[in-house]
């Protein structure tokens, strides 16, 4: 028994437990709405992607009553939940929070929706599971500091999954810590270098944490597991070093939803203010974007160390683009976006995109990594050959709710450039009628797409 997590486990199942929606600050009630329009869009993005169309045509899944995001499939609410929690990653494009150091409702929300509606639930009960499970998986995140090359997809994550479907199942303090040991003994050791090779087995971790959430909720409704803090040997013993008093800090005073970031960029977020300050500088000074590589003598990029790693100017994927430093400071220059069009094929190999990531020099500042989680400072310097320099620094992304937030208009717009702007719509009414709902089930026909009438076909 690991007595102090144990108590801080417990502690935040009783929290979990006797939360009621009136508690929930009405700004926290609103980023939520945000949190659930936003990541329903990009998962019905990433459900639209080759692999993942291909996946479906291929995967016999059996009937059930929970929507795929984005197409016309339903099935059960477990492989629902892996496939929603997978596409949701894919494009790069999901909500994080810089001090949990991952993205907390990415492991929660595809979890918590497909049991929900696998059980009938109102949909206040359901955007209730996620604001709680949303504070557990920060904390956990908070708590958790991973080694050197470890992924925090599908790890510290696993216990919020667990925890939001076990306040769905309705479980008392006692059960819903259960089912937060448990799946905080569920994750997974995944590598960094998976998602820069362009492995996509990193997008499959999300869909597992999915999966085991709601196993460890159902087996702490069964009385078949206990909390023995469980997250100590594993979080920290095994992957990482472990912090339990986080886990409590402030809470119920504290919520975490607030320093949540939204991604305006298709890449990961450590590559945010690179992207950033590129596309500030050529706003300044657009002859930039027209001077030839020929003319660009370098581009340094100095960074934290969380992102210093990013640095192969050569992706060979879509997913190790989004992993690339070199590669999205020179689409960003050239083109001033970085949308999922900038990583196709014809892009990778793009002779002058190729040429001029090869001039951007990635630098590890320990200054800068000194001003982490509050700050994910990047500086950038592009110096031309007649020796002009130009210099940006970007204390964080656009998008970081502390810095430069987000709202509800720019990421309709977001959500236009994934996908059709009526399914955008669609989900957006989804979002904004959930916890006045009865039943999630009834505002499932408004995520199938192309809409049909049937709301119960299924892919046999």
């Amino acid at each position: 028994m690991h007595a102090q997590t144990a108590d801080s486990v417990a502690r935040l199942g009783a929290w979990v437990a006797d939360l009621r929606w009136s508690d929930v600050p009405a700004d926290v009630a609103e980023r939520h709405q945000l949190i659930w329009a936003d990541y329903l869009t990009v998962a019905s993005a990433g459900a639209q992607l080759p692999e993942y169309r291909s996946l479906l045509e291929s995967w016999p899944l059996p009937a059930g009553p929970v929507p795929i995001p984005g197409t016309t499939v339903t099935t059960v609410a477990e492989l629902a939940a892996w496939v929603i929690g997978t596409v949701g990653v894919a494009l790069e494009q999901d909500e994080g929070n810089k001090f949990a150091k991952g993205h907390p409702a990415a492991h929660v929300l595809p979890a918590v929706l497909a049991l929900g509606i696998a059980r009938g639930a109102s949909g206040e009960d359901c955007a209730l599971a996620v604001a709680a499970g949303y504070e557990v998986a920060a904390r956990f995140g908070r708590a958790t500091t991973l080694g050197g090359g470890v992924h925090p997809h599908g790890n510290w994550g696993v216990a919020a999954a667990a925890a939001g479907c076990a306040k769905l199942l309705g479980l008392d303090g006692a059960g819903v810590a259960a089912a937060i040991d448990h799946g905080s003994g569920m994750g997974i050791a995944g590598h960094f270098s998976s998602a820069l090779d362009g492995n996509l087995v990193r997008n499959s971790w999300m869909g597992a944490a999915q999966m085991s959430g709601i196993a460890s909720a159902y087996l702490a409704s069964a009385g078949s597991t206990q909390n023995t803090g469980t997250a100590e040997p594993v979080l920290g013993g095994i992957l990482g070093a472990w912090d339990p008093s986080a886990l409590t800090d402030q809470l119920g005073e504290r919520w975490d939803a607030r320093s949540n970031y939204f991604k305006v960029h298709a890449a990961c977020a450590f590559t945010h203010p690179p992207i950033d300050a590129v596309l500030a500088l050529a706003d300044r000074h657009p002859h930039l974007r027209d001077v030839p590589t020929a003319g660009v003598a370098v581009i340094d990029v100095h960074t934290h160390a969380l992102a210093a790693g990013l640095a192969d100017p050569e992706p060979g994927s879509r997913l190790a683009a989004m992993f690339s430093i070199p590669y999205v400071v020179a689409v960003a220059l050239r083109e001033g976006q970085i949308t999922p069009a900038q990583h196709g094929p014809d892009r990778l190999q793009d002779p002058d995109i190729r040429a001029l990531a090869a001039r951007v020099r990635v630098h590890d500042d320990d200054t800068l990594t000194a001003r982490l989680p509050q700050e994910r400072v990047a500086r950038v310097r592009i110096e031309l050959t007649d020796g002009t320099e130009y210099v940006e620094e970007v204390p964080n992304p656009i998008g970081d709710s502390d810095y430069a937030p987000l709202d509800a208009a720019a990421l309709h717009s977001k959500g236009s450039r994934l996908i059709d702007p009526a399914l955008v719509a669609r989900i957006w009414m989804f979002a904004e009628q959930l916890v006045a709902s009865s039943s999630v089930l009834e505002l499932c026909e408004l995520l199938r797409w192309p809409a049909t009438g049937n709301m119960t076909e299924s892919k046999e």
